[in-house]
């Protein structure tokens, strides 16, 4: 399962929303669960679809502190495989039969590059109200114990009092990746131990 998270004041309804006007189109249909912190999205072909073999991709959206986690589930792609399939047997047997097939030829190779085109998607929408990959302003600094200045995260000592800063460095989760701050016992994003 393939994860990020996008740090900034998004939530998990601004990519569903983005993710359902991407993807409701000819022969992909879009599900909706959830609602608040925790949604998630089902992008799937549609049952009576013209061309291309079935697929199935399922996004799980949660808001974590500081933005929100994406998790990527992985994609059904046996029915792309059988309708590629299909199409090369009905080429291998008739060569012009490949011209009728054109449509679902192409829609398998679309319906192939789903998860790429899911992120795609997620990455725009991110951007557009200013979420990004990177740290939040919030975990770029960390205030000195001592004098209260705000120094950039890595600093050995205070820079203007000189003061120790290295029990406030923060730290990542061994599980997901995600930035701990503070004595948290904990992770805030996957409740592992730390």
């Amino acid at each position: 399962m393939e994860q990020k998270i996008f740090h900034g004041n998004l939530s998990p309804s601004d990519l569903a929303r983005a993710l359902q006007a991407a993807f409701t189109r000819s022969n992909l249909f879009v599900q909706t669960v959830g609602a608040g912190k925790k949604m998630a999205v089902q992008i799937s072909s549609r049952p009576n679809a013209r061309s291309g073999g079935h697929t199935a991709l399922t996004i799980h959206i949660q808001k974590v502190e500081e933005g929100v986690l994406v998790q990527l589930g992985e994609q059904a792609k046996m029915g792309i495989a059988a309708s590629l399939g299909q199409t090369a047997f009905a080429a291998m047997r008739n060569p012009f039969s490949l011209l009728h097939r054109l449509d679902d030829l192409a829609q398998d190779i679309q319906n192939l590059q789903l998860d790429d085109d899911v992120w795609e998607v997620i990455t725009k929408a991110a951007h557009a109200v200013g979420a990004s990959h990177a740290l939040s302003e919030k975990l770029q600094r960390l205030t000195c114990n001592y004098c209260l200045v705000a120094n950039p995260v890595g600093e050995a000592s205070c820079i203007a009092c000189g003061a120790p800063l290295g029990e406030m460095q923060p730290r990542t989760c061994k599980a997901c990746g995600y930035v701990v701050t503070g004595n948290e016992k904990s992770c805030p994003n996957c409740k592992k131990t730390i």
